[in-house]
């Protein structure tokens, strides 16, 4: 049976090779690994091999886990839908959250950060697809809305993140590429530091590296039946 450090290894290796075959360089494309459903133990497996980044959906069960994982240097991200209602205890606990989806949570982010006298670092999340089940700013309204979400004090806007429909791999490939002319659009909003397009999952990383994510999220393809309740685990 193959370990879970196996596993994040030929994962690497894959995104390595795929990087390569479109011009990139492998070490620009960084793993958020997805934990939920994910003992505490199988994040130490995969962080003595080189996992550093760890995503959650939920408050709750990041909290724990972090408690549990003290002694590792791990960094957090949110990637799940957020309520307003547990935003201080997202600023408290994640380096990045990546699914600030809407112009109120933006401005709850903003007020919590302040009072914690930190710079919350967020990603945008857009709705590429449209689709009613996802979160996201309605791609239509995105860049006025990047605009407003840059202009709050306490945070700093890295990225853009999306989710694209679960199915055969090549059917996200529009989505990705949507998402990356937005975010070469906002670049080019004054003041603007993206760096960051977080958008692959287990199923159709590879061609979300094709068109230019910085960050893929990453869970199944490492945990296999661990996360297999949710196959839009990533999210």
């Amino acid at each position: 049976m193959i370990s879970l450090e196996e596993n994040y290894l030929n994962l690497r290796a894959d995104i390595a090779q795929t990087a390569e075959k479109a011009g990139r360089a492998g070490d620009e494309i960084g793993v958020v690994v997805v934990t939920k459903q994910v003992t505490s133990e199988a994040v130490r497996s995969v962080y003595r091999v080189g996992a550093t980044m760890v995503g959650e959906n939920r408050v709750q069960e990041a909290l724990r886990k972090r408690s549990e994982l003290s002694d590792l240097p791990l960094e957090w991200h949110l990637i799940g839908h957020l309520q307003t209602n547990k935003v201080k205890q997202a600023v408290e606990a994640f380096s990045l959250i990546h699914s600030v989806d809407r112009l109120p949570l933006a401005e709850a982010l903003a007020v919590a950060a302040q009072k914690a006298g930190k710079v919350q670092e967020i990603l945008v999340q857009v709705n590429v697809s449209g689709e009613a089940s996802k979160f996201g700013l309605p791609l239509a309204e995105a860049l006025d809305g990047i605009r407003a979400v840059m202009a709050l004090p306490g945070l700093s806007v890295k990225g853009l993140m999306t989710i694209a429909p679960y199915g055969e791999p090549e059917e996200a490939r529009r989505h990705f590429r949507r998402l990356r002319e937005l975010f070469e659009e906002a670049r080019e909003i004054p003041g603007s530091e993206l760096t960051v397009l977080s958008m692959g999952m287990s199923n159709d990383y590879r061609v979300a590296i094709e068109e230019g994510a910085t960050l893929l999220r990453i869970g199944t393809a490492i945990f296999g039946e661990r996360n297999k309740q949710n196959l839009e685990e990533e999210c």
